[in-house]
């Protein structure tokens, strides 16, 4: 089964699952597809997000050692924040504009700030990045 996001000729964006590309095109020339929204039966494909995949079996790099998983990179980054940088939890803001105004020492932080916080910080052109890290399980 594959699925493929789908726009109509008045531009909503829906998605349909085909057996195969040859499904698709038979149901297009046959009529039977239709926007969910507007009934239009001209719907093209469009570009979709990239999938990544993880497994197991993964084939061994040039030297014959296996590469290592998406998952174990993202594993070691979250290990390397929380070694690294200081926890400041939802105080985020407040001491990155401290840092800033030499009020605190230099140093990496981590935590978590609301929407307004992140505008006040980019408005006063203090650097953050957003790094979104799932608790794995074991």
């Amino acid at each position: 089964m594959i699925v493929y996001d789908l726009r109509c000729e008045r531009g909503h964006k829906f998605e349909g699952w085909f057996q195969d590309r040859q499904a698709f095109d038979a149901q297009k020339r046959g009529r039977l597809i239709a926007c969910p929204i507007c009934g239009s039966a001209e719907a093209e494909i469009v570009p979709a997000a990239v999938n990544v995949v993880a497994r197991d079996s993964r084939p061994a790099t040039e030297d014959g050692k296996e590469r290592p998983s998406p998952m174990s990179y993202i594993e070691q980054l979250r290990r390397q924040i929380e070694r690294d940088f200081d926890n400041v939890g939802d105080r985020f803001a407040e001491v990155a504009f401290r840092i800033h105004h030499g009020e605190e020492e230099r140093r990496n932080i981590r935590g978590t700030t609301t929407i307004q916080e992140e505008e006040a910080l980019r408005e006063e052109g203090i650097p953050f990045v957003k790094i979104p890290l799932p608790k794995l399980d074991s």
